[in-house]
């Protein structure tokens, strides 16, 4: 091959590999958002700006437990947040609600891994058509190490 054939060839490679890399991003974001499509989700703009401007994650938690607060309540967290009130891993998210109905955030799960994670554990699982008692025996064994479980 001449020098002036390869010289043509390598813009190309650049330009194929970094189509395919946005191709297997693009990919990787529509798999994770139809795992969450077949869950009631809260809208994002009802959120407080930190929750907006925070990780997808943890935005996905935030949604997920404003939406499914029957299914998160039965749900423990093991960050130790009992200590702070919280009694299950919705409460680490949502507060109370207020006067109007709309719920009152909690900004703990901002910065606290284990509550996004398990949050984040409970929908995988669902997805997985496992049951409630059956999340909560994964949470169990999987978090017990990190503290004591915040359920009544």
């Amino acid at each position: 091959m001449s020098g002036k054939t390869t010289n043509r060839l390598v813009p190309a490679l650049i330009v194929l590999l970094g189509l395919s890399a946005l191709v297997v991003a693009c990919a990787g974001t529509n798999a994770s958002q139809s795992s969450l499509d077949s869950f009631p989700m809260a809208s994002l703009a009802t959120m407080p700006t930190k929750v907006q401007a925070a990780p997808v994650t943890v935005q996905q938690a935030y949604q997920f437990a404003v939406a499914n607060p029957e299914i998160l309540k039965q749900i423990p967290c093991y960050c130790g947040c009992g200590g702070m009130g919280h009694t299950s891993n919705y409460s680490c998210y949502v507060t109370e609600e207020n006067s109007d109905g709309s719920p009152g955030f909690d900004d703990h799960a901002l910065g606290c891994s284990i509550c996004v994670d398990i949050t984040q554990d409970t929908i995988r699982l669902l997805n997985q058509d496992k049951s409630v008692p059956e999340i909560l025996a994964f949470v169990d064994q999987t978090y017990a190490r990190f503290g004591p479980s915040n359920l009544p």
